[in-house]
């Protein structure tokens, strides 16, 4: 590795001790060598913790551990900006605690941005992992996330802001960013206001109403689907679902469309797709007549959502 790696990958984690390894290990693994990893640990009170420290002894050249002070849980996107405060390379990426790098997704991606210099960002596939657990009930789960649209191309803004608003199926995993570095300073990082769901939604929609980002086909990630994620959670706990009328989501809603205003991104199909979207939040008694298909639709995933995981739960 160099003095000024290429990339930095972005850790965070809180009590991650099950995991944690498995995330670091797969960094180790790349098949690109010049990388830093900072592990950014928010307040853990388990054993991981001293994993990360470990890893940061094991290998001080490449892997750094930071923490809040005091030791504090400081949510999210704190968390994330004190990574990207603390990072030297040229471009960032964000590997969360549970996940996993396949081995060749620095190196594909480095190469894509680099032949893509317009490009403020690059993104791509990532696999829905759910046969981590090896029980053969999960061996055919696995899915990988969909496109929505051509790969291989430049997409100028805000049109990847849009169609991720009229299919929230298409919104990338953060795992699959890379990111170059001056972009994160130009767009302000994540949002602090916002630490526990949609904090991702609110960066990547950051970069994408601002510059052009490329989208390739590659799959880079796998990502764990399992009952203790902050999603699964907050599914269970009813805070949140991506398709469903939720106050985490109209709480990005709002904000989404105060940044525009903010910002002056005056798009006439953003602006009106944003407008269907609230519709939910601000008539909430006529959204079912308003939507009548995207309402039952809605109502048949969340709740084959929640049986998966209550299911998913009962087997571990």
């Amino acid at each position: 590795m160099s003095a000024t790696p290429q990339v930095s990958v972005i850790t965070i984690f809180f009590n991650a001790e099950t995991f944690l390894s498995e995330a670091i290990d797969s960094v180790l693994a790349q098949t690109f060598l010049d990388w830093e990893l900072l592990l950014v640990d928010d307040g853990s009170t388990d054993r991981s913790t001293t994993i990360a420290q470990e890893y940061a002894d094991r290998y001080p050249e490449r892997v750094r551990y930071l923490a809040h002070e005091g030791h504090c849980n400081r949510g999210k996107s704190t968390s994330r900006n004190l990574g990207i405060k603390n990072a030297r390379g040229r471009y960032v990426t964000f590997l969360d605690a549970d996940d996993v790098f396949l081995p060749q997704k620095l190196e594909r991606q480095v190469a894509l941005l680099e032949s893509n210099p317009s490009a403020a960002m690059i993104y791509g596939r990532t696999q829905y992992w759910y046969s981590w657990t090896g029980k053969p009930q999960d061996k055919q789960r696995d899915i990988v996330s969909k496109l929505g649209l051509q790969a291989g191309r430049l997409f100028p803004p805000p049109f990847l802001m849009t169609r991720f608003l009229q299919d929230g199926g298409m919104v990338p995993c953060l795992c699959s960013l890379l990111v170059r570095r001056e972009v994160i300073a130009l767009v302000g990082g994540f949002e602090e206001a916002i630490q526990h769901l949609y904090e991702d939604q609110v960066f990547i929609a950051k970069v994408c109403m601002a510059l052009p980002v490329f989208v390739e086909d590659g799959i880079g990630e796998r990502y764990r689907q399992h009952p203790g994620s902050s999603s699964a959670v907050a599914i269970l706990n009813k805070e949140y679902h991506p398709l469903w009328p939720n106050p985490a989501r109209r709480a990005f809603l709002q904000w989404l469309d105060a940044y525009r205003e903010e910002k002056m991104v005056h798009d006439r199909k953003l602006e009106s797709t944003l407008r269907r979207e609230l519709r939910p939040y601000r008539y909430p008694r006529l959204y079912p007549f308003l939507n009548p298909l995207k309402y039952l639709s809605c109502l048949a995933t969340v709740y084959l959502r929640l049986v998966g995981h209550k299911l998913q739960g009962a087997v571990r």
